[in-house]
């Protein structure tokens, strides 16, 4: 098997990393929140300052690629402008925050400025180490990285959460931020951080000083293109768009929010009719999972996007396709109804599997519809 390098860590925009198309600059929007001036200050920041390529990630946060040394410092600059920016790298490394996009009128604004500021002077902890806001009446994070959970119970009382656990504990508006910092604390005392890396569920085995008693709201359904109460919400081809997209998007919405699931929310927007854009829960595009592959990214051994992008229309409904450019599986941690891992001789097949397992090896082109149907 191939190797390749774990960086424990996610970039930042003060602590950007290098990648095959130049630095990667993430941008974290507070409340996962872009004003229309902030959506196209960033999209004219991303053709100034890179080369107009703008993802979204898993963590609702925004990446700008192809940064270079020299465009990084006025970058930083136009990223103070516009509020997105943090006073220095720690703060920025901590404030690992995933709220809910479909939050309105409930405490999810005050919890998240509470945290967000407490977050400040907590201990330290991975950078991959991450909290989820999700107060609605459904779950909707329950499939975003997120290690300390503020969610609501399935009688409406607000619980605090160890992903991983099956039950919370009751807090309240006064105390959610306490305890969620005082179990951040138990997971750094007891063992939880080794060599800068540690994760929330691979740590506790219900032996926790909390309770875990108190049953979460149920699992809301996969969210997907198309309308909802809040706006319209639009997808991307690979959770990828052109700053020029992001600028349209600025012209149709007063305040965007960034998801989980790579997609954007147009609040109080009809939903738009625009070909970069997927607005349809049935389109193909969305049952196949790829990231950045070579040659941008400098650890892939295959370009991922343009086999993804031929297979997807023979992806049979309600099934996940993933094409990961190495062992690693970033951008599809979980096992997938069929995984396409890249090695230095083509792809290996790996059904029901995640990224970096054995399993036969072909080439791109000798990959088609055939296999898919003998291995889905």
């Amino acid at each position: 098997m191939a190797e390749f390098a774990i960086k424990g860590w996610c970039p930042g925009a003060l602590r950007p990393m290098e990648s095959g198309d130049g630095w990667v600059v993430r941008i974290r929007p507070r409340l996962a929140e872009l004003t229309a001036a902030q959506a196209l200050g960033l999209a004219k920041a991303a053709l100034a300052y890179g080369n107009g390529v703008i993802d979204l990630t898993a963590r609702a946060n925004v990446q700008l690629r192809g940064v270079t040394q020299v465009s990084h410092k006025p970058l930083i600059a136009d990223l103070d402008d516009l509020g997105l920016m943090d006073s220095d790298v720690r703060a920025e490394s901590q404030r690992n925050v995933v709220i809910s996009p479909f939050w309105q009128g409930d405490e999810t604004a005050v919890l998240a400025a509470e945290l967000t500021q407490a977050l400040r002077h907590g201990p330290d902890l991975p950078s991959k180490f991450g909290y989820g806001i999700d107060l609605g009446p459904q779950r909707v994070l329950a499939d975003t990285s997120c290690d300390i959970r503020l969610e609501r119970a399935a009688t409406g009382e607000l619980i605090l959460r160890a992903d991983g656990a099956a039950g919370g504990q009751a807090v309240t508006l006064d105390t959610a931020v306490p305890e969620a910092l005082r179990m951040a604390a138990w997971f750094a005392a007891s063992g939880g951080v080794m060599q800068g890396r540690g994760r929330m569920a691979g740590h506790h085995k219900g032996d926790m000083p909390f309770d875990t008693s108190i049953v979460p709201a149920p699992l809301a359904c996969a969210a997907a293109p198309g309308m909802t109460p809040q706006g319209a919400l639009v997808g991307f081809e690979f959770g990828s768009l052109r700053a020029e997209v992001l600028a349209d998007l600025a012209s149709l919405a007063p305040l965007l929010r960034i998801t989980p699931w790579r997609m954007v929310l147009l609040l109080g927007a009809a939903l738009p009719t625009h070909p970069a854009l997927i607005t349809a829960s049935d389109d193909p595009r969305l049952r196949v999972v790829a990231c950045t592959g070579a040659p941008a990214c400098p650890q892939a051994l295959q370009d991922t996007r343009a086999l993804a992008r031929r297979l997807a229309p023979f992806v049979p409904q309600g099934k996940r396709l993933h094409v990961s450019g190495c062992a690693k599986g970033c951008a599809h941690p979980s096992p997938a109804d069929l995984t396409l891992s890249a090695t230095p001789q083509g792809f290996a097949l790996l059904p029901k599997a995640r990224a970096g397992g054995l399993g036969p090896v072909l080439a791109p082109q000798d990959i088609t519809f055939e296999t898919l149907g003998k291995a889905l």
